[in-house]
């Protein structure tokens, strides 16, 4: 029955000059996940997305778009011609799909963007709700609280009616040109981080410090697919795996115990940077929440920041950790998160690491540190990896 797919942008609507560019990137993605759906025709409008479904199955087509960043809701549609009659019956097919003889309230709300259509928008929703009502039970008008709420939208190549409104994934369509170093650990945290990263318009390249044989390779598995659930909402990864297990062994035999988190975490810092150089990053994402552990007090936070120039991005910055197992359950990334490998910030940590360090005092230390060497070898050394968002070997793993 259902013949179309309305998508509502939401946010980018407030967008002004930049309004163009931000659908033209949405379109792009939305095209990009139903590349798997040859028929699907994709019209993008001012003020709205229609997905043509063309015979296409609208559920599965509905869970690949509310993945997208940029869409605000979506809704199943039927599309009919400029005729008041046609409107009635179709609206009178959706109101029933739905309700399936239950006894529900409703409501009719019109828009009519296309004013060369004969009738004014009040006296369509009197007339059209009338319809409906006279040829079902169990239905109610409640025009405050209603149950299920008919839209109807009369445009200029056709009218499109609806009723389930979905919820999309919000934030805003992603923008190559907008590119960020995610620091990506195996925990519950950094992954969370990539996501609320991805959601802003950006795309992420991950950083993942590898420790063999500290770390197993199943601790680097568990990585890539933390980056492939990520992939579902950003496309394409690129993933570069960091040899850290010199620079940790280094760390842990010159720095004092209780400064060598610190310092380990400067160093990443340090070497993500030279990524985010060659790679032609803007900025830097870690999934550090305030005061959570010992390097993410505002005093480590102060000192490890000294090494890099460029901006570090906190999107977890103000979030407890129940807040972010939340989303990171809603994103299916939790079950991955929690497998028992270690990764290379766990296996090395220090009884009592310091929750305030100063500056100063690392800078000391580091002066018995070959920094420069020990960064050259771990850039040297980066395997990188791209993690395909078509990848079907991925579908067991969930």
């Amino acid at each position: 029955m259902y013949d179309h797919i309305i998508i509502r942008y939401g946010e980018i609507s407030l967008k002004g000059k930049n309004r163009k560019g931000f659908i033209t990137s949405l379109k792009k993605r939305v095209k990009q996940v139903l590349t798997d759906y040859d028929s699907i025709e994709v019209h993008q409008s001012f003020d709205r997305m229609v997905v043509k479904l063309n015979g296409a199955n609208h559920e599965p087509v509905i869970n690949k778009l509310k993945t997208v960043f940029g869409i605000h809701s979506l809704s199943v549609a039927i599309k009919t011609e400029h005729d008041l009659d046609l409107i009635k019956e179709k609206a009178l097919q959706l109101v029933e799909d739905q309700q399936r003889g239950e006894s529900m309230t409703f409501k009719v709300t019109v828009r009519r963007p296309f004013k060369q259509f004969p009738h004014r928008s009040q006296d369509m929703n009197r007339d059209i709700g009338g319809f409906v009502l006279r040829n079902t039970e169990n239905l109610t008008v409640d025009v405050h609280n209603p149950g299920m709420e008919l839209k109807v939208e009369v445009k200029q190549d056709g009218a499109y009616l609806s009723c389930n409104n979905s919820v999309g994934a919000g934030g805003l369509p992603t923008v190559q040109d907008n590119k960020v170093m995610l620091m990506l650990s195996g925990g519950i945290d950094s992954p969370v981080a990539g996501y609320l990263t991805m959601k802003r318009g950006v795309k992420v390249e991950a950083v993942h410090f590898h420790s063999p044989p500290f770390t197993s390779e199943r601790s680097r598995q568990k990585v890539e697919d933390l980056v492939k659930v990520l992939t579902r909402y950003g496309g394409d990864i690129r993933l570069h795996i960091v040899p850290f297990t010199n620079t940790q062994k280094t760390i842990q035999k010159e720095m004092p115990d209780n400064y060598s988190m610190t310092i380990m975490r400067r160093m990443m810092m340090r070497i993500t940077e030279k990524l985010a150089e060659q790679n032609h990053a803007l900025a830097i994402a870690t999934g550090e929440s305030l005061g959570q552990v010992a390097s993410q007090t505002i005093q480590s936070m102060n000192t490890i920041n000294e090494v890099t120039n460029y901006p570090i991005l906190r999107p977890l910055i103000s979030m407890d950790k129940l807040e972010i197992m939340k989303i990171s359950r809603a994103i299916d990334l939790y079950d991955i998160s929690i497998r028992p490998y270690e990764d290379c910030c766990t296996v090395f940590l220090p009884e009592a690491p310091k929750t305030k360090p100063k500056r100063e005092h690392a800078n000391k230390f580091e002066q018995y540190l070959p920094v420069d060497e020990l960064v050259q070898e771990a850039v040297a050394g980066v395997e990188t990896i791209i993690i395909n968002e078509k990848d079907e070997e991925f579908s067991d793993l969930l």
